[in-house]
C-alpha cells in the first residue's frame, strides 16, 4: 500500500497542543505551528482501525494486558535494533517525561543531583528542577565543518569527569539526540556506560526516536553496547513518535538490573503506575505488527523534507544553516548569523515570519541562537514557512 503524506489535514478543533496552546505559549494564533513534535499527516489507519475496533464492543471496563503483547515489543527490539530483551525487563509506564520524573523521585535524594547533556530535550533539566533536584549541566562539544559550520555534537567526556561529584546520582541521555537528531555511535555510549559505572551513576537512556533514523544510520540502544551499561541503565522508549500516536500514551521501560528493576517496578505497580489504558496495548501492538511499510514510507518522506529544507536554506537563506539530523523530523537550526539574543529570535520568528518552533535556549546552556523546526508536515506547509523565513531574513538584514 502506498500512504499519501502530502494530503493536508486540519487539526483545528481536536484540541491538538500544536494548534490551541499557540495563543497561550507564543501570544498569537496564526501561526504555522512547526514546534510540537507530533506530525501532521495521519495516524496509520490499521492504529486507528485497532482502536475502532476495540470500540464495537459496548462495554470499557477493566482489561487486563493482552497476551503477547511483550513478545511483541521485544521481537520489534530485536529486529530492528538486535538488542534481546527479556520480558521481565519491561513494564509500561505512562509516557516518558512522566517516567524520568518517576525515576527522579524514586532514586535520586533531595540533596543529590542529576546530570543533563545540553543543548537537551527541555524536560531534561526541567522536570529534576521541578521536583527539587540539582542539575548539574555538561554541554556537548559542537563538531564543525570546514565552514565553521556545525554539524553534529559529541560528547565532553573530559567536562564530566569535572561536573561530577558524590551527588550526582542520575544522567540522563536522549539517544537518539534531541534536538540535533544525533545517532550515538557506538563508542561513545561504551565510554558513558564506563563513566557511569566507576562514578555510580545511573543512566536514564530516552530511546523514543530509535524508530526513525534517517540514511542509513543506525540506532545503538544504550544498554546493549556493554555489561556495564546494562548493569546502569534505565530505558524509555515508545512507538508514539513513530506511528504518531503520541495522545494514546504507550510507553515502556525496560531495566536488566535486578536490584533497579525491583526498587522501580515495585514503586510503579506500588502505585498502579504501570497499568496502561485498554487502547495503549491494542494500538503499539497494530503498529508493531502492520506498521514497518508504513514506517519506511514515513522516513522516505522525512528525508525528503529535510533534504528539501537544507537546499533551501543553502540557497535563499544561507544565514540560517540547519543541522542535518541522522534521525528524527527535528531539525535544529543555526540562526546566530542574524545577530538576534534569544529573545529577539523567537520574537522573530513569530512576529515577522509567522511560524511557531522552539526557541533554542530552553534547550539550555549552548542552545541561544537556534531554533527547532518539526519536519514532520506535509511539503506545501514546510515550503510556505520557509518563504515566509525569507522573505522576513531579506527584510531583516536590508
Amino acid at each position: 500500500m502506498t500512504y499519501n503524506f502530502d494530503k493536508p489535514i486540519d487539526r483545528r478543533g481536536t484540541g491538538d497542543l500544536k494548534h490551541e496552546a499557540l495563543g497561550e505559549m507564543f501570544g498569537k494564533e496564526d501561526l504555522l505551528p512547526l514546534w510540537v513534535a507530533d506530525m501532521d499527516w495521519a495516524t496509520p489507519p490499521f492504529v486507528v482501525n485497532a482502536i475502532k475496533e476495540r470500540l464495537e464492543h459496548p462495554i470499557l471496563g477493566y482489561t487486563v494486558m493482552p497476551k503477547g503483547y511483550w513478545k511483541v515489543v521485544s521481537r520489534w527490539i530485536w529486529e530492528h535494533h538486535q538488542w534481546k530483551v527479556s520480558e521481565e525487563w519491561m513494564t509500561y509506564v505512562p509516557g516518558i517525561v512522566k517516567a524520568i520524573g518517576m525515576v527522579v523521585n524514586v532514586f535520586v535524594g533531595k540533596d543529590e543531583k542529576v546530570i543533563v547533556q545540553p543543548p537537551i530535550y527541555h524536560p531534561f533539566h526541567l522536570v529534576p528542577g521541578w521536583n527539587g533536584r540539582g542539575v548539574v549541566w555538561n554541554p556537548l562539544k559542537e563538531v564543525l565543518d570546514e565552514q565553521g559550520n556545525v554539524v553534529s555534537y559529541e560528547m565532553d567526556f573530559e567536562n564530566l569527569e569535572q561536573v561530577c561529584d558524590s551527588k550526582c546520582r542520575l544522567l540522563v541521555l536522549a539517544n537518539p539526540h534531541n534536538p540535533a537528531g544525533i545517532v550515538w555511535s557506538r563508542d561513545t555510549l561504551r565510554r558513558l556506560a564506563q563513566f557511569a559505572k566507576s562514578h555510580g551513576l545511573i543512566v536514564i537512556s530516552d530511546e523514543i526516536h530509535c524508530d526513525m533514523a534517517l540514511w542509513g544510520c543506525k540506532h545503538v540502544p544504550f544498554a546493549s553496547v556493554s555489561s556495564e551499561a546494562a548493569e546502569v541503565s534505565i530505558t524509555f522508549g515508545a512507538p508514539t513518535k513513530t506511528f504518531n500516536m503520541a495522545g494514546v500514551v504507550s510507553s515502556w521501560c525496560i531495566i536488566p538490573n535486578v536490584q533497579l528493576r525491583e526498587k522501580f517496578f515495585g514503586w510503579l505497580e506500588a502505585n498502579e503506575l504501570n497499568a496502561p489504558n485498554m487502547f495503549a496495548p491494542l494500538a503499539t501492538m497494530a503498529a508493531l505488527q502492520q506498521g514497518e511499510e508504513w514506517r519506511k514510507q514515513m522516513l522516505a518522506y522525512v528525508e525528503s523534507n529535510v533534504s528539501y529544507l537544507l537546499e533551501y536554506c543553502k540557497t535563499h537563506i544561507p544565514q540560517v544553516k540547519p543541522v542535518r539530523p541522522q534521525a528524527s523530523y527535528l531539525v535544529w537550526l543555526d540562526c546566530r548569523d542574524l545577530g538576534l539574543t534569544s529573545c529577539q529570535l523567537n520574537d522573530f520568528f513569530v512576529h515577522k515570519v509567522g511560524v511557531a518552533l522552539n526557541e533554542g535556549s530552553t534547550f539550555g546552556p549552548g542552545g541561544e541562537g537556534f531554533m527547532r523546526l518539526n519536519a514532520g508536515t506535509q511539503r506545501c506547509v514546510l515550503a510556505e514557512a520557509l518563504a515566509r523565513l525569507e522573505a522576513a531574513v531579506q527584510t531583516l538584514l536590508a
